[in-house]
C-alpha cells in the first residue's frame, strides 16, 4: 500500500524581498514539489523559476549529508567522512584553545543564506557572543540603503507593497523586479493595465526596463544626482505640497538650498542623459499624488549610495505622495516586524558587556581581514572563521585576497553548507545544515507586511542538523552551559518578536504557528500624517545625528569611488563602468549547483554597448577577459545596446569552480565601502575588456 501523499506549509528562506508562502508536498518522506500557496495574499499562488525547482535542490545528489574533515591541501576539496562527535570535538578543542587566548581571533561569517530569525542569527550569534569573539558586521547588501532609510524615516519603512495595483506613476529605480521581485511586479502591471506610466531607472536596459514605457539609462553611481536634480525642478516650479512640508518634514530650506545647485543642465552632465529628460521626469512625478518609487539594492552599491537612497527618500514628502495609499517610496518594509533582536541575539552574553565591546569587522572586507597579521590597531590575527548562510570565496569583494585568506593553512575554518561551495573547498570541518524543508524557523519580508512560520516538512536528510543544533552540539561539546546556548528552536522562535507590540494585534507564536502568516496592523498609507520614527517625527532632509556624526546632514551626490570624476587617472587605465546584477536564474550564489538552472543560465557572459565593442574589435560571442588591478575573469561577449556605451554587464554571481576559468565578477571588484552603513560597492568598479 503506498504512503499517503502529504502537504505541508513553509516560506521561502532565500533573500528576496517576496518571502513567499509555499505549499510541500511530500511523498514517502520526500520532498516531490513545492509551489507557491494561494492562500497568501503576497505569493498568490506563484513561485519564481528558482524556488518551484526547490525539491530538486533539497534532494540533489550533491547534498551534503554528513560531517567531513579535509584532507589534502586547502582549497582542493578533498574530504573524508567523520562522526558528529568527532566534529563536535575537533571544533571544541580548537575554539576553546583559541578563545582561551584571544576570543577575537575567532570570527563568524554569515549573512542571508537563509533570511530566518532562527537559523540564521539567533544561538550562533549566542554562542559567538558567550566565546567573546569578533563581532561580523554584517554589510555585504543591503546596510548603505538601510542606512538612508533610517536617516530619513528613522527605520527601514515605506509604502505597502498590493497599493502599487492603484498607482498612477511608478519609477522603478535601481531594479529588475522581473528577475528579483516578482510579485511587485505582478502588482506594477496591474496598474500599467489601468494607465499608469512605467518608468525605469537603470545603467542597465533590464527585462524589466524592457517592458516600462519609458528607460532612463543614467551612469552608474549617479542616481543621488537625478533624485536632487528632479528637486530642482519640483522647488522652481512651485510642484510642491507645502502643507505636508511644513507639518510632516524636518530641513525644507536647508535641502532647497542644497537642490537649487543641482540645475537639470549639471545632472544632465553628471548623469549622461538629456536635461530635458530630468525635468520631464520631475513634472511626470509631480503630477500625480497617487505616484509611488520601487528601489532596490543595486542603485546604493556605490560609494555615494546611503546619499542616493536618502534623496530619492525624500521625493514623496515634496510632493504630499504619502497623503496616498498609492504613494510613496519603497526600498525595504522589513522595519515594520516588531523583531526582539535582543531576545534573538543576546548580546549581554558578551564578557563585560556593555563596557566591554568586541571588535567589528566588516564582512566586506573579509579579504583584508583574513590577509592581516595582526597588530595593535586591528588586533589579533584571524585564526579561527566559523561560515554559515554564506558563501564568501564567491561573494565577498576582491575575491583573489578572499582566497588567499582562506588558504592559509593557519586558519582554522568551519562551514555549514547544504553543498561543496567554493568556500567550502577551504573548510578543515564541513558540516552538512539542513534546508528549509527540514526545519522550524520564522520569518519577517522586507518586500511585504506579513510575518511567517515555517515548520519541517520532511525529517532531515542524512545527517544534516539545522544551524542551531550544530551550534548547540559544539556548544556542549565546549562544556559551556549557559542556558541560552541550549533554548530550543520552539522556544527562540517564541521569543524571535515582541509579540506586545500593536502591529501583532495580540497574536503570539501558537497563532503564527497555526495560521502560517499573520499580517502586521499597519495603516494602509501609513505617513500620510506623519508619524515617522526620526527623532523629530518628521521626514528628515536635515538629520541632527548625521551632523552630530561629523557627516552631511544633508542628502548629496558623490561620484563613485572609481569613476571619471571620482578617479580620473583610473578610469583613463580603465574606462568601462562595471555592474554585476543578479541572473535571473541565479540568486546570489545560491542555485548555480541545480543544473537545470545553470543550462538555462548557460556561461558567464558580459553585456558590451557596439560602440565600445567596436573600439575593441570584439564581436559578438568573443571570450573576452575583463580586467583591473585586482584581477581578471573570462567571459563571453555578448554585444548590444541594452548596456549604455561605457558600461559593461556581467550577470551574475557564478560559482568560481563551475566557470570555464575558475573566476566570477568578484575577481574585479572592490573592497572599497558606501558613505553611510559601511556597504559593499559592487557597482562601482572600472574595467578594461580585451578579446581573450
Amino acid at each position: 500500500m503506498n504512503a499517503p501523499t502529504e502537504f505541508a506549509r513553509a516560506v521561502c528562506p532565500h533573500d528576496c524581498p517576496d518571502t513567499c508562502a509555499m505549499r510541500v508536498t511530500v511523498e514517502k518522506g520526500r520532498a516531490v514539489k513545492v509551489s507557491g500557496d494561494p492562500d497568501h495574499p503576497p505569493t498568490q499562488g506563484v513561485l519564481c523559476t528558482k524556488v518551484t525547482r526547490y525539491a530538486e535542490r533539497v534532494h540533489h545528489p550533491k547534498r551534503l549529508t554528513q560531517p567531513m574533515k579535509r584532507v589534502g591541501r586547502k582549497g582542493e576539496g578533498h574530504f573524508e567522512p567523520i562522526s558528529w562527535d568527532e566534529a563536535c570535538r575537533i571544533a571544541a578543542e580548537r575554539l576553546g584553545e583559541i578563545g582561551q587566548r584571544a576570543p577575537e581571533a575567532i570570527l563568524p561569517y554569515s549573512y542571508a543564506g537563509t533570511m530566518g530569525l532562527v537559523q540564521g542569527d539567533s544561538i550562533a550569534q549566542r554562542f559567538f557572543h558567550k566565546l567573546g569573539a569578533s563581532r561580523l558586521e554584517r554589510a555585504i547588501c543591503a546596510a548603505a540603503g538601510a542606512a538612508g532609510l533610517r536617516y530619513t524615516f528613522g527605520s527601514s519603512l515605506g509604502m505597502l507593497t498590493e497599493y502599487f495595483a492603484e498607482s498612477e506613476v511608478i519609477l522603478i529605480w535601481g531594479a529588475n523586479p522581473i528577475a528579483s521581485n516578482l510579485h511587485f511586479w505582478t502588482r506594477a502591471q496591474e496598474a500599467k493595465r489601468n494607465g499608469a506610466k512605467l518608468i525605469a531607472i537603470d545603467p542597465y536596459r533590464s527585462l524589466t526596463a524592457e517592458k516600462c514605457h519609458q528607460h532612463i539609462a543614467l551612469k552608474p553611481g549617479t542616481d543621488g544626482a537625478l533624485a536632487l536634480g528632479m528637486m530642482h525642478v519640483l522647488i522652481t516650479e512651485d510642484r510642491l505640497d507645502h502643507d505636508y512640508i511644513a507639518a510632516h518634514t524636518h530641513g525644507f530650506d536647508a535641502l532647497k538650498a542644497r537642490a537649487l545647485t543641482y540645475t537639470p543642465a549639471r545632472v544632465a552632465g553628471i548623469c549622461g542623459i538629456e536635461e530635458q529628460v530630468v525635468v520631464d521626469l520631475a513634472r511626470l512625478y509631480a503630477s500625480t499624488r497617487k505616484a509611488a518609487i520601487r528601489m532596490n539594492y543595486g542603485l546604493q552599491r556605490v560609494r555615494g549610495g546611503g546619499n542616493a537612497v536618502r534623496a530619492i527618500a525624500c521625493l514623496p514628502a515634496l510632493t504630499g505622495a504619502w497623503r496616498e495609499r498609492a504613494g510613496g517610496v519603497l526600498l525595504s518594509s522589513s522595519g515594520w516586524a516588531p523583531v526582539d533582536a535582543n531576545a534573538l541575539q543576546r548580546p549581554d552574553l558578551i564578557p563585560g558587556w556593555p563596557q566591554h565591546q568586541p571588535r567589528i569587522v566588516n564582512m566586506n572586507q573579509i579579504g583584508d581581514a583574513l590577509t592581516h597579521t595582526g597588530d595593535a590597531a586591528f588586533g589579533p590575527k584571524v585564526e579561527a572563521i566559523v561560515v554559515y548562510n554564506s558563501n564568501p570565496v564567491a561573494v565577498a569583494p576582491e575575491s583573489a585576497k578572499v582566497a588567499a585568506g582562506f588558504a592559509r593553512e593557519d586558519l582554522f575554518t568551519i562551514v555549514l553548507e547544504q553543498f561543496q561551495t567554493d568556500t567550502a573547498d577551504y573548510a578543515d570541518l564541513l558540516l552538512p545544515a539542513t534546508t528549509q524543508l527540514e526545519h522550524l524557523d520564522v520569518h519577517k519580508s522586507y518586500g511585504h507586511t506579513h510575518v511567517m512560520a515555517n515548520l519541517p516538512a520532511i525529517s532531515p536528510v542524512g545527517e544534516a542538523r539545522p544551524n542551531t543544533e550544530i551550534f548547540r552540539s559544539i556548544a556542549r561539546a565546549m562544556g559551556l552551559t549557559e542556558p541560552a546556548l541550549f533554548e530550543s528552536d520552539e522556544d527562540v522562535a517564541a521569543h524571535a518578536f515582541d509579540w506586545s507590540d500593536p502591529a501583532l494585534g495580540g497574536a503570539d507564536w501558537a497563532a503564527l504557528k497555526r495560521e502560517g502568516w499573520l499580517k502586521l496592523n499597519i495603516a494602509e498609507a501609513p505617513f500620510a500624517n506623519g508619524g515617522f520614527r526620526t527623532p523629530t517625527g518628521k521626514c528628515e532632509f536635515h538629520s541632527e545625528v548625521l551632523a552630530k556624526a561629523g557627516l552631511d546632514p544633508l542628502p548629496d551626490y558623490l561620484p563613485p569611488h572609481e569613476s571619471a570624476d571620482g578617479s580620473p587617472e583610473l578610469a583613463a587605465r580603465y574606462p568601462l563602468a562595471m555592474i554585476s546584477p543578479p541572473a535571473r536564474n541565479f540568486l546570489n550564489s545560491t542555485f548555480v549547483n541545480v543544473e537545470s538552472l545553470r543550462a538555462t543560465e548557460g556561461e558567464p557572459h558580459v553585456d558590451l554597448h557596439p560602440a565600445d565593442a567596436a573600439h575593441r574589435e570584439i564581436a559578438d560571442g568573443d571570450e573576452v577577459r575583463v580586467f583591473n588591478d585586482r584581477g581578471s575573469m573570462r567571459a563571453r561577449a555578448r554585444v548590444t545596446d541594452r548596456a549604455r556605451s561605457g558600461l559593461v554587464v556581467g550577470l551574475s554571481i557564478w560559482w568560481k569552480k563551475l566557470a570555464p576559468d575558475g573566476r566570477n565578477a568578484n575577481e574585479v571588484t572592490s573592497q572599497a565601502l558606501t558613505d553611510l552603513g559601511g556597504s559593499a560597492t559592487f557597482y562601482d568598479c572600472l574595467v578594461e575588456v580585451e578579446r581573450a
